[in-house]
């Protein structure tokens, strides 16, 4: 019965996806002759024309990737791949923690390599083409391989964690579980301003005296406290533009993207930054931290649980193994199928994100101007080839930010 019930709900998942993801190519090349009246005096018929371009090609490609996804996870699954991969693993390893291990490691690697083709695509193809990818061949392999290296250094002792509290603390293992995952990602929070981002970037401090008093005198009336400004070389790997700030306590700190500060004026890089300052001050991040740890601990006892049954694992084309440890298989298990039951919860999420950035577009406009805020909007959409036209429903299901027409129409009228 599970079996029909995941089948039925992955072809669902797929069936939808691919309808809205038709409706967005259709949308967009509908109105891709015709700038928007709200941006007409701003943004010219050839940059619509080149997001709408974008968009098409990113749709295109997300809906070929979607399909491979979900050939791969029946593979893993109803096929056998993962019964497979634990029997060999078996053979070949006789402690349990080393063959779990061994066997989250290879699945790991494995749904790694399947989904590189797509990485090398998107960067070298799609975003080359659009004029956005500034990365080598050479940075992108540096960055896959500290990359992994960080995923052994942090992985694999979370893994191993969360393997031996699953098989040494009781009934009540999701509990601990879900407390060395709340540990984990304060770590990282902790470390990834000031040890893991520069791994990948290098940060200077902002040399720009006007820039740095406004947003000294911006973050003091916002009652931020703020440890340091720095610029991001976003350029060598990206033409995109971003800001955000990062750290914890006093720590904190505001990171601009050496392309942002290139395009936008001093108005509008405080107006961006505002933006950034309206989500701290209305603790949405605070906020969104709370729910991904409620959810996580939902996770864990669901799979607390589900772990426990053996149809979970028999009608996913997984046999446990007598005598041994199955606590990775139902870590993977449960990692594999949860998103194809879910699904349906993702434009609940998003309907609170694009809430919450109409909350600090408010905030923005009452700290600095609606005008620079809108001006450094459209430049950023523009830049960033965002489609004007984005389809309604497809927006409503995917679109964490509200489209560009309703950002806009907000800061003229409030």
């Amino acid at each position: 019965m599970f079996t029909l019930l995941f089948i039925a709900f992955l072809l669902i998942d797929i069936a939808l996806r691919l309808w809205l993801a038709t409706r967005q190519i259709r949308h967009v090349t509908t109105h891709r002759d015709q700038v928007p009246a709200e941006f007409a005096d701003r943004i010219g018929l050839y940059s619509h024309q080149r997001a709408a371009d974008y968009t098409l090609a990113k749709t295109q490609l997300g809906m070929i990737e979607r399909v491979v996804d979900a050939a791969v996870l029946i593979g893993l699954t109803l096929l056998g791949g993962l019964q497979f991969l634990d029997l060999e693993l078996s053979r070949a390893i006789s402690g349990d923690m080393w063959r779990q291990l061994a066997l989250i490691g290879i699945l790991t690697a494995l749904l790694g390599l399947l989904g590189l083709p797509f990485s090398i695509w998107r960067k070298f193809r799609l975003e080359a083409k659009f004029g956005f990818n500034r990365i080598t061949p050479r940075l992108f392999m540096i960055d896959a391989c500290k990359g992994l290296l960080l995923a052994l250094l942090f992985g694999a002792p979370l893994t191993a964690l969360v393997l031996w509290v699953m098989a040494n603390t009781g009934a009540h293992w999701g509990w601990w579980a879900w407390l060395v995952w709340v540990g984990f990602n304060f770590l990282i929070l902790w470390l990834f301003p000031t040890v893991i981002a520069p791994l990948f970037n290098k940060f200077t401090p902002l040399d720009n005296p006007e820039i740095a008093s406004r947003i000294q005198a911006l973050t003091k009336r916002c009652g931020f406290a703020l440890s340091g400004l720095f610029v991001m070389d976003g350029s060598k790997r990206s033409a995109h533009g971003n800001a955000y700030f990062t750290g914890l306590g006093k720590a904190r700190r505001i990171v601009f993207f050496d392309t942002l500060l290139s395009r936008l004026n001093v108005d509008e890089i405080e107006a961006v930054l505002a933006h950034e300052l309206g989500h701290f001050k209305h603790k949405h991040i605070i906020k969104r931290m709370i729910v991904s740890f409620v959810l996580a601990l939902l996770f864990f006892q669901a799979l607390d649980w589900a772990s426990q049954q053996v149809w979970f694992y028999t009608e996913l084309g997984v046999y446990p193994q007598l005598g041994r440890a199955n606590d990775a298989l139902a870590l993977i298990l449960f990692f594999l199928v949860t998103p194809t039951f879910t699904f349906w919860a993702a434009p609940l999420g998003c309907w609170f994100s694009r809430r919450d950035e109409f909350q600090a577009d408010r905030y923005a406009a009452e700290q600095c101007s609606a005008e620079s805020l809108a001006a450094a909007l459209i430049k950023l959409y523009d830049d960033n080839a965002a489609t004007l036209t984005p389809d309604p429903l497809h927006s409503a299901f995917y679109d964490s930010h509200p489209s560009a027409v309703q950002r806009i129409q907000q800061l003229k009228h409030g």
